[in-house]
């Protein structure tokens, strides 16, 4: 890793940090930060300190400690002596000095030794054109084909059986799936739009079959998978739309068939929850993160309910259901409910088409029907 740039989108600096900091960088993959994030903090006694995501050009987390203590840098040392994977992680401690300037110092263990391999002064730097993570999303989170998500799963077979039971699934679809002569539309939109009622009322009008992401074959392990990290979360939501996908090949030869989400909603979640900050930090429009995996079928139609802040609270106190921690961060997090609707505006090839939810049910209703049928009799 060269440091002639400045290292950072904004200095490390005042409370955040004080005077000292450690911030452990993976440069060994997606894997590797799994790593960090699931075991890292089980591992460690650090009750007191705080970890954050690093914004920075390299993969990491910063770990806070506002005692500064030293046992805790010695247990960061030990966590990364006993990786066996290679290249292995670095330790990057920032330390500020008398004259107030900020350095980092990045170390590595080798043979239970800990040896300084760099050394640079953190200044501030104007923002990037993009957040530092969107480079990493394809291969993190937002999976561009197959054999990626196929590729995180397969890692995790030796210590969470049900991926090996995901991925046996996975191995029974074709890779290669053709849609039938039926009508094929995706139904998407955020919790608490009336996705569900929508999707049902319009299968039932079409006398089309419904299928949802993830499918019902997978759907006993989602709980398993929610707790895991978000690389290991999201290639198990992936991998369950090329199920979906074998199942739209097949049924759409006989009938219509509605999908109650697809990949739009797996990749749009992801964007918003991977990418800090606001709007602005989303990827641009057109950025190829927004299309769609040229191996997965595609729908004829994809269709995005959508109903005012105000509107969508007040069915989601209604529920009276326990909220999945998304519902909850949607319900929480305005900026957040921004950022996933305006992802999915940004999808493209296909795109989404918006329809406004507020209305009641047979409006909706009839207003997604009407859609159904001007586009399919389009030339």
């Amino acid at each position: 890793m060269a440091f002639a740039r400045p290292l950072l989108r904004r200095p490390l600096s005042g409370p955040l940090l004080g005077r000292r900091g450690a911030a452990v960088f993976s440069y060994s993959g997606p894997m590797h930060d799994a790593w960090i994030n699931d075991n890292g903090t089980s591992r460690i006694s650090i009750c007191r300190c705080q970890l954050l995501r690093l914004l920075c050009y390299c993969p990491g987390f910063l770990l806070r400690d506002p005692l500064d203590d030293s046992d805790t840098r010695q247990a960061l040392l030990e966590l990364l002596g006993a990786c066996q994977e290679a290249p292995r992680p670095h330790l990057g401690e920032f330390e500020a000095d008398p004259r107030g300037q900020l350095w980092q110092r990045l170390w590595e263990v080798q043979d239970g030794r800990r040896l300084q391999v760099g050394c640079a002064q953190v200044v501030p730097a104007p923002e990037p054109p993009l957040h530092p993570v969107v480079p990493d999303l394809p291969s993190s989170v937002v999976f561009p084909d197959r054999e990626a998500a196929r590729a995180v799963l397969e890692e995790c077979t030796s210590f969470i059986p049900e991926a090996r039971a995901v991925l046996d699934l996975v191995d029974q679809c074709p890779k290669q799936v053709q849609k039938g002569k039926f009508q094929v539309v995706a139904i998407e939109g955020l919790d608490a739009t009336g996705k569900t009622t929508v999707t049902q009322s319009v299968a039932d009008s079409l006398k089309a079959v419904l299928l949802k992401s993830p499918p019902s074959c997978i759907g006993q392990w989602r709980k398993i998978f929610d707790d895991e990290p978000t690389i290991i979360r999201r290639a198990f939501y992936s991998l369950g739309n090329y199920i979906v996908a074998s199942e739209i090949a097949k049924e759409s030869a006989k009938s219509p068939v509605i999908v109650d989400r697809y990949w739009h909603s797996t990749a749009t979640y992801a964007i918003a929850t991977e990418v800090s900050g606001g709007l602005q930090h989303l990827p641009p429009a057109h950025h190829p993160v927004y299309q769609w995996p040229e191996d997965l079928l595609k729908p004829d139609l994809i269709l995005l309910l959508t109903v005012n802040p105000e509107e969508r609270l007040q069915r989601l106190q209604g529920r009276g259901m326990e909220k999945t921690r998304e519902e909850a961060e949607l319900e929480a997090n305005s900026v957040f409910r921004q950022k996933v609707e305006m992802s999915y505006q940004r999808m493209e090839n296909p795109g989404c088409h918006v329809v406004d939810a507020s209305p009641s049910r047979e409006k909706v209703l009839q207003t997604v029907l009407s859609l159904i049928q001007n586009s399919f009799n389009e030339p």
